[in-house]
């Protein structure tokens, strides 16, 4: 009798907006090889999805072939586990209901399972970073977007139709900023990159102080906390402005969820204490007091890009495994 071959590779795709990076990762995790390509380089998805398809085509067959590939697993901003689409992603090129996982599949001739960013981030810190051993904690992606993952009971909590966990769109201003999704007053309207650099921009507009933001022609979160490092109390000041909204909205969430943790991750993270100190401070103000001082606030330590491509193969491996290359 035929022995059947057991394939201990899968692939894992991160798609953000500033790059869409793709591995080839084995049964134990180790990344075997990881390359990446700008994702706003493909406007249009078809010749997005058909350049996705042959870079990874091209990986493939130089390392080990496609008969070792398992499964795909795709990271994406307002993806849906449950449909394999990704759904009116207010923060990608491509706008509308994208079936995301069926069009690659097409092509490749893999399984392919997709999910939200938020839940893959939470998948790799859950299996290889701060998350391990936790059961009920929730992960924060903070970038050009802020979406959470909650692990309820060791399990993630997907909710009705797989959109659990939007934190960024819920409402904590009334009648304030035009959010992407095209609400006012979201959560990500002030916490995310663009919402931190419109603070930044209200703040120099409302007062003549000096401030080094002032004379970065490209203004950055990143630059904002290299300004906060160097004194400068304005930036300073924008950070304690965002860091109070976001405790806000977590000591909402904590209230309902009461959560071990919130962890930490994505560029605006790096912020630090200048964002996470105003943060902790209104989260204890405002938390239910039967969970006050029971949620630890960590930050990933976890290199972004790696974690993601991690958290995908993870799904990768939990999909119902098909291919044409046996």
């Amino acid at each position: 009798m035929e022995q059947e071959t057991i394939k201990k590779r899968v692939i894992g795709i991160d798609i953000s907006l500033e790059a869409t990076t793709y591995a080839i990762v084995d049964v134990k995790g180790n990344v075997v090889v990881m390359e990446s390509f700008p994702t706003l380089d493909y406007p249009d998805l078809n010749h997005f999805v058909s350049a996705l398809s042959e870079h990874i085509q091209d990986m493939v067959e130089h390392n080990g072939g496609f008969e070792s590939i398992r499964s795909v697993g795709i990271s994406a901003h307002s993806a849906n586990f449950m449909t394999g689409c990704i759904e009116n992603a207010p923060n990608l090129p491509w706008k509308g209901v994208i079936p995301l996982g069926a069009m690659l599949r097409d092509r490749t001739g893999f399984a392919v399972a997709v999910a939200n960013n938020a839940a893959v981030r939470a998948l790799g810190e859950h299996t290889y970073g701060l998350a391990r051993g936790m059961r009920d904690f929730v992960v924060l992606t903070m970038g050009s977007g802020l979406g959470s993952c909650l692990f309820s009971n060791g399990m993630i909590h997907q909710g009705n139709g797989g959109f659990a966990g939007e934190i960024g769109h819920t409402c904590i201003v009334n009648g304030g900023r035009r959010c992407g999704c095209g609400n006012k007053g979201c959560l990500e309207a002030y916490v995310a990159q663009k919402g931190i650099l419109a603070t930044a921009e209200e703040l120099m507009a409302q007062t003549a102080a000096p401030s080094l933001m002032r004379d970065v022609e490209d203004l950055t979160p990143q630059r904002i906390t290299a300004c906060c490092e160097q004194g400068d109390a304005l930036a300073i000041e924008v950070y304690r402005r965002t860091g109070e909204l976001l405790g806000m909205g977590l000591a909402n969430y904590a209230s309902m969820v009461d959560p071990e943790a919130f962890i930490f991750t994505g560029r605006i993270s790096k912020a630090g204490h200048w964002l996470l100190d105003p943060a902790k401070e209104v989260f204890d103000r405002y938390v239910f007091h039967n969970t006050c001082g029971k949620t630890q606030f960590l930050v990933s330590d976890e290199d972004k890009v790696e974690n993601d491509v991690l958290g995908a193969s993870i799904l990768a491996w939990e999909v119902r495994e098909y291919s044409l290359f046996k």
